[in-house]
């Protein structure tokens, strides 16, 4: 039996103007990817049939490009999904709407998409033409509120190549007051958990100190809720791997995201990374100000 060849690493960069796509290919490139950005959607079967580099493969997929169309974007993922030499990712870089137009705003840059109009029209216009390839994104990086060096991090984070072939899981806090983070596959809400925010020599600590953290952890319905958590956990990462998953984004939320779903990302973060696994952490809401 002859080896099976290796699948070739396509990753297809996309997402709305001003939310960091062109970026997002030059840290791929970077990071060793032949990249190539803003390229015609025409030039794509052209481009693939001129046979095979050493090196991976990332493509910026612009909404701009005047051959660009909805239907042939998904119609060319679809195509390369089906093709076994090809190993794709569809990367989609996010960002909520009032951000884009802060930054078309601070660039005074006019919308692509709406050269004539307001900015808003365009922001609108174009999120509503990218809605149904977004949905087909493996990864999805909403960059709302990162700055260029931890979306390249964030990027180094999925596609470093010495990284490849393993797990990446990211663990994130959050406040239920300012909604879920996007781009999350797992969330748990620790909100029953002993509050140290009503412990005045404990509320402006987070949950990184070691006193916040032994006190969410001398609530009773702490351990058995973690243990519970780190097991499914346990039990799910390698079923993710056998299906090809390349990672994880687990949340914990509570109420202002200082406190109990810090310690929880920093305890469960702690643990996966003595079992070997590939971890990072992002507390949302530790960039905030308090209020």
């Amino acid at each position: 039996m002859q080896p099976q060849a290796t699948r070739e690493k396509l990753v297809l960069v996309t997402g709305p103007s001003g939310a960091g796509r062109s970026t997002a290919t030059h840290v791929l490139e970077d990071l060793g990817f032949e990249a190539i950005d803003n390229l015609p959607l025409g030039l794509l079967p052209r481009l693939l049939e001129g046979g095979r580099t050493d090196r991976p493969l990332a493509l910026g997929i612009d909404a701009r490009n005047r051959d660009f169309s909805t239907a042939g974007l998904i119609e060319a993922i679809d195509t390369l999904r089906r093709r076994p030499e090809f190993d794709v990712t569809v990367l989609y870089l996010d960002c909520q709407t009032e951000v884009l137009l802060r930054r078309f705003s601070e660039t005074r840059r006019r919308h692509p998409l709406a050269p004539a109009e307001s900015p808003e029209t365009g922001v609108a216009r174009e999120l509503d033409l990218l809605a149904p390839v977004r949905d087909r994104a493996d990864t999805l990086i909403d960059t709302s509120e990162l700055n260029v060096h931890e979306l390249r991090a964030e990027i180094e984070q999925w596609f470093a190549p010495d990284k490849a072939g393993r797990l990446a899981v990211s663990l994130h806090s959050f406040s239920y007051k300012r909604g879920l983070p996007r781009g999350i596959d797992m969330v748990f809400d620790c909100r029953f958990l002993n509050n140290p925010y009503w412990r005045p020599e404990l509320r402006a600590l987070d949950g990184r100190d070691e006193t916040v953290a032994a006190y969410v952890g001398a609530d009773p319905r702490f351990p058995p809720f973690y243990e519970k958590v780190l097991d499914l956990i346990r039990f799910l990462l390698p079923a993710y791997v056998d299906e090809g998953k390349s990672h994880l984004s687990i949340a914990f939320g509570c109420t202002g995201g200082q406190h109990r779903s810090v310690a929880l990302a920093e305890t469960l973060a702690k643990a996966l990374a003595e079992d070997g696994q590939q971890v990072s952490i992002r507390h949302r809401e530790l960039k905030a100000p308090r209020g």
